[in-house]
């Protein structure tokens, strides 16, 4: 159950027209949560042919058309292309003239805040940075996992109430960003999510390696309860052998990896001495364990250059 209350009703947007610009993962599915919501999805622009699948999967008889052509149908535009095009695609907007007073623009990066709108504010438009904290897949489960989901949200304070009313529609939870916060904030997801990712997937290679054939089956439980514990308790979740202070442990995996998979080595390393440096900093690592472990992680480096 969220735990924002609902808006009242005079701070709710009206029902609205709704386009998508960039039928990526993620536009798709925030206009099909839209349209749950009441919302009509009356266009979208989509390139290639996964684009266009994803948009007749989850937004059919919805017209695929220019971006143009969105902005000109559309009062509620979803603007849901890569980071670094989104700057471009607003400024070339504006300045062809589609953008109209009073739509509401709509981006989805995590990475800017409502400043990268601002030619489409001097035209007239109303800017909204709505950045859910989520991944998205591309496919109907996408909208089922909007529910609970944090938006990080950046808007001109006048627009606060309509930001966050169009998040709880969609069955979010709104978090207000600082527009100078945006960047911090969108470096914090990633290093958590897009990193945790690969950690698993090396951790499944290495298991697989050592014989064990169902490595998802084999770590599924143990990385829940880790990540329960770590959301639950902060730093004072941490165990293992770097925790423990074992350097002999520690230099028996960097042997292993050095032998079976160097390209984790350096990774290994990197997780091993942020992990030392904050069980230190918390008082779980034994200043008297801690030199040995440090001397076995800076030979790894030493190593790894060799």
């Amino acid at each position: 159950m969220s735990t924002f209350p609902q808006p009242d009703p005079k701070d709710r947007p009206a029902r609205l027209t709704v386009g998508v610009v960039g039928a990526g993962r993620v536009g798709p599915a925030l206009a099909a949560a839209l349209q749950l919501a009441g919302h009509r999805p009356v266009a979208v622009s989509g390139v290639s042919d996964a684009s266009k699948r994803r948009a007749a999967q989850l937004l059919p008889d919805v017209p695929l058309v220019s971006p143009a052509q969105v902005l000109e149908r559309a009062e509620l535009v979803l603007l849901t292309v890569p980071d670094d095009a989104l700057p471009g695609l607003v400024e070339g907007l504006a300045e062809t003239g589609a953008v109209r007073p009073g739509q509401l623009l709509v981006h989805t990066s995590g990475r800017y805040g409502a400043r990268v709108l601002d030619p489409a504010l001097r035209a007239g438009a109303l800017p909204l940075a709505l950045h859910p904290a989520m991944t998205f897949t591309g496919t109907p489960v996408d909208v089922q996992r909007l529910a609970g989901c944090s938006f990080g949200v950046t808007a001109p304070e006048e627009l606060r109430l309509a930001a966050e009313a169009l998040v709880i529609e969609m069955g979010g939870e709104p978090e207000w960003i600082a527009e100078e916060s945006r960047p911090l904030y969108h470096a914090a997801l990633a290093l958590g999510a897009n990193h945790l990712v690969t950690l698993v997937a090396e951790s499944m290679e290495l298991l697989r390696t050592a014989g064990v054939e169902a490595p998802d089956r084999m770590l599924g439980p143990l990385l829940g309860a880790a990540l329960d514990n770590a959301l639950r308790s902060g730093d004072a979740a941490l165990t293992g052998p770097v925790a423990r202070g074992d350097a002999g442990t520690v230099a028996a995996h960097v042997a292993e990896l050095r032998r079976h998979a160097p390209g984790t080595v350096a990774g290994y390393l990197a997780m091993a001495r942020a992990t030392a440096d904050r069980a230190l900093a918390h008082g779980l690592l034994k200043p008297e364990l801690a030199e040995d472990l440090l001397g076995v992680l800076a030979n790894g480096t030493e190593g790894d250059a060799g």
